[in-house]
């Protein structure tokens, strides 16, 4: 992976810290930040400055210098040197070490040296490659690097941000400053450098200086004749010439400085394509940035070390069976169709095994023999076969009467492997694990990239991919043990899948006629309130424009400003939500309720046009999306519709029995965090307060403030159950303020009152994080981990994020694990009881059945005793059961 070296060779040289603090200045940081809390605005704009210059210079040697904090030469001589300068801001601090990080995951040399500027090695590294024969690109925003231009070096300076570099050859210097790059020294030090607090001669500017410099040949012959230069500007040059003379010396770029590289070592490392991804995804850098830099990188170098074999047989009518017969290990099947809302179609499917034997066939064309083969091999559990994301897929195949069995799926090892990640890709994961490219080994250009018009390459193309996912199959099975997730992918997540499937295909019955009334309902809603919004301040205005609402909440009613953004003043809910908690102007609460109508009317307007013929919705479910473990869907997301507010339960209402079945039957966790804390911790309080069977809240309320449970009131179990729910989630004091509407100060104080009370689970939460720290990852109930390396981060919003999802991902994790093992109970005490009722949706810790004629009895007792017996824990699973027509009868 080493770039190939063209002629003639090329260094080029960034100025780290200036360029760092221009693409800082650039970006709105407030647009720019991790969901831990990392400012990324300086390392996104250096990044793709970087990628843009590597992509149109192609330089064969790199390196970024960087100053250092000690004080330099120049501090000596000049006391005030650079004096005065803006306080660096505690935004930008951290993100120097995240762009050294983002070199070092690129494998390009970044340099610095105590005492001495990143121009001075630059000076260095530039004077000596010009004496080996390299030409010289410089990138720096100081225009001390002009001194340094000539026919081998050019500065790159940046104009706009760093997206636009001007190219400042000896040319351009000339034009622009009147004085050649060698004499452009003098000149700053005529007319000074406001950026490093170097005064210049009053009333002398740019082109004055060039005309002094030009008559007199440069400054030394300027100084030694000072006594010539008329008016005022003379006088005013006498006056001034010691700052002058000491700006000269100042300005000069050491070229002598003692490095341990030298231009022809600066060479771009063997780069891992994993390792840039990982930094890519901790900084949630992902879209046209990630492609563009990988597109860069890759274009000289080889990426890979080798792609994949394969042999395509042809297959003659019969022979499938003897094909699949012969194959003793693991064979890789990758399909090309269609598949989604709960059905698909299979178009090609290839099937290779780990010598790089393959077919590849159109499951439509085969011969009745060959479809019986095809069915038996996929049906087996004793045949191993391997898929990428097979769910998917796997509808296409159950749409065709195909059953899958035996399969590894690589996708969710990959994620189980590192569940952090933004995408599973089978490539990137090829290219991750087995440093190899998804193409040909014939192939040299690359991956293939087929539109589909040529039936071979297609073929050939879908081969790879079987081939592929075998070898990475292998790789998977070793980092699968050596991170402890075997058992999880072979006990759990895989055996999920078949059930997940049956749920996509069977959907739930939608009431159109309902959703339709309840989005008319809601139309009308949103245009009252939006009305009343218009007669609380006089005029109509957009509701849903923020600028719009900023300029009728604080330029005319004058109302207190919120927090600022790079477009005015933040106008979310939550902002708006403490505005009106301080001033109860009616407008406020319009403005929110309007949005949580409109908001409602979106879900109930999204779910009409996904209904199929039948009348029915089917959900995608993902379960490689959530870092915890937990399910996630689309087309609908079942997991967020609301159930806190009448409307949001009127939704549940569409969500109905269908023809066939008698109800449905809703049965979900009772307070499962809190029991896996209770668990976890092992606070004997806390698990009493659970056995004593009263209301888990208010008999933690009552021990924490010292009362009978008959004189807790309202406000006291609301305190307290905040506080049960916060530990569990990881939420901060600061958090659990905003919950309460209190200050931090009272909030970490009910804290420390609750812990006097549970100290088990002080001991614990603290334990973890320690525990964590150490290993540098959490575990849940099950042995899901979760990695968190910014648990030991030097920045202090990156470590404190890291500590609360150290605290949460065990509990939230555990309770994903749990939700799953009860489903697969479930899923295969119903097939061995004989009823025919059916497992429709997961939500959250809610499973949802339908339940065909006389079944109801026989269910509740089967998912009961199934959903009770997922786990052993010290507070005791508790599941609470409905019925009812429709989703919202149901609720218990």
């Amino acid at each position: 992976m080493a770039i190939a070296e063209p002629t003639p060779q090329t260094l080029l040289l960034l100025d780290g810290h200036s360029l760092a603090y221009r693409a800082f200045y650039a970006l709105p940081v407030e647009n720019f930040s991790t969901t831990t809390g990392q400012h990324t605005n300086a390392v996104f704009g250096f990044t793709s400055m970087l990628v843009n210059v590597l992509r149109d210079e192609k330089p064969t040697h790199v390196a970024v210098c960087f100053d250092r904090s000690e004080p330099t030469f120049r501090h000596t001589a000049y006391d005030e040197y650079k004096a005065g300068r803006a306080k660096t801001p505690d935004e930008f601090r951290s993100q120097v070490q995240l762009i050294q990080e983002m070199l070092d995951a690129l494998r390009i040399r970044h340099l610095s040296v105590s005492g001495f500027e990143a121009d001075d090695l630059i000076a260095t590294l530039a004077t000596r490659a010009s004496g080996e024969g390299m030409r010289t690109l410089i990138v720096t925003g100081d225009r001390d690097a002009f001194q340094l231009v000539d026919a081998n070096t050019t500065v790159l300076y940046p104009v706009k941000g760093v997206s636009v570099l001007a190219r400042m050859d000896p040319e351009a210097v000339e034009t622009k400053y009147g004085v050649s790059p060698q004499r452009y020294r003098e000149l700053a030090a005529l007319v000074g450098e406001t950026s490093d607090n170097l005064p210049g001669v009053p009333g002398v500017g740019p082109k004055t200086a060039a005309k002094w410099l030009a008559a007199y040949d440069g400054l030394d012959n300027l100084i030694a004749r000072v006594d010539e230069i008329k008016g005022k500007a003379g006088e005013s040059l006498r006056e001034h010439l010691g700052e002058v003379i000491r700006n000269q010396q100042i300005n000069k770029l050491d070229t002598e400085v003692e490095l341990d590289a030298a231009p022809a070592e600066l060479t771009i490392g063997d780069w891992e394509r994993a390792e840039i991804q990982a930094l890519l995804d901790t900084l949630e850098f992902r879209g046209e940035l990630r492609e563009r830099l990988f597109n860069t990188i890759s274009e000289n170098v080889v990426e890979a070390e080798e792609g994949f074999t394969v042999e395509l047989a042809d297959l003659s009518p019969g022979a499938l069976g003897d094909w699949l017969a012969a194959r003793s290990g693991r064979v890789g099947v990758a399909v090309a169709g269609r598949w989604g809302r709960g059905g698909g179609d299979l178009t090609a499917i290839a099937l290779a095994d780990v010598e790089g034997a393959a077919v590849h066939f159109d499951p439509a064309g085969l011969a009745p023999e060959d479809e019986r083969a095809l069915a038996a091999w996929l049906a087996d559990p004793a045949k191993p076969k391997t898929m990428h994301d097979a769910k998917g897929p796997g509808l296409a195949f159950a749409a065709r009467g195909l059953t899958l069995a035996g399969v590894t799926d690589t996708g969710l090892a990959s994620y189980l492997v590192a569940p952090d990640q933004r995408s599973y890709e089978l490539g990137e994961q090829v290219l991750r694990f087995l440093h190899r490219e998804l193409r040909e080994e014939a192939e040299q250009s690359g991956q293939l990239t087929l539109d589909g018009s040529d039936e071979d390459d297609a073929a050939q193309e879908l081969a790879v991919r079987a081939r592929a996912v075998v070898d990475l199959a292998e790789a998977l099975d070793g980092e699968l043990e050596r991170r402890g997730a075997a058992r999880l992918l072979a006990e759990l997540e895989q055996p999920l899948v078949p059930i997940l499937l049956g749920m996509e295909r069977a959907g739930i019955a939608i009431d159109h006629e309902h959703l339709a009334n309840l989005s008319a309902t809601l139309g009308g809603q949103a245009k009252e309130v939006e009305q009343n919004a218009f007669d609380a301040v006089g005029h109509e205005f957009n509701l849903g424009s923020p600028k719009q609402v900023q300029q009728v909440l604080f330029d005319e009613l004058g109302l207190p400003k919120t927090k600022r953004t790079k477009t005015g003043y933040t106008t979310d809910s939550e902002a708006l939500t403490g505005l009106l908690e301080k001033n109860e102007h009616p407008v406020l609460e319009r403005i929110l309720r309007w949005r949580e109508v409109s908001k409602l009317k979106s879900i109930v307007d999204s779910l009409i046009p996904l209904a199929d013929d039948t009348g029915r919705i089917h959900t995608t479910f993902n379960q490689t999306v959530a870092a915890t473990g937990r399910l996630s869907s689309t087309d609908p997301n079942v997991q967020n519709i609301p159930t806190r507010t009448d409307e949001g339960r009127q939704i549940r209402e569409a969500f109905t029995v269908g023809p066939g079945y008698e109800c449905l039957l809703t049965a979900d966790y009772s307070q499962v965090e809190l029991r896996i804390m209770a668990h976890l911790s092992g606070d004997e309080a806390l698990i009493e307060a659970f056995a004593s069977g009263a209301d888990f809240h208010t008999i933690t309320a009552a021990k924490v403030f010292s009362v009978d449970p008959a004189s807790v009131t309202p406000e006291l179990r609301s305190k307290i159950k905040a506080m049960n729910y916060g530990l569990a989630y990881g939420l901060s004091d600061f958090g659990l303020s905003q919950q309460l509407r209190i200050s931090p100060g009272e909030a970490h104080g009910l804290k420390e009152e609750y812990f006097e009370v549970f100290g088990g689970v002080r001991d614990y939460l603290a334990e973890v994080v320690a525990d964590a720290r150490r290993d540098g990852y959490t575990e849940t109930i099950l042995g899901r981990r979760r990695y968190l390396p910014d648990l030991n981060s030097d920045n202090r919003q990156r470590r404190e994020m890291s500590e609360r999802m150290a605290l949460n991902a065990p509990i939230q994790g555990s309770a994903a694990d749990i939700i799953k093992v009860a489903m697969i109970r479930v899923d295969e005490a119903l097939r061995s009881s004989g009823l025919s009722s059916r497992m429709l949706l997961q939500v959250h810790d809610e499973l949802i059945f339908e339940v065909a004629p006389g079944e109801t009895d026989a269910l509740r007792e089967l998912v009961r005793t199934q959903m009770d017996g997922a786990y052993a824990l010290r507070a005791p699973l508790a599941v609470s059961m409905g019925t009812g027509r429709t989703w919202f009868d149901a609720a218990h």
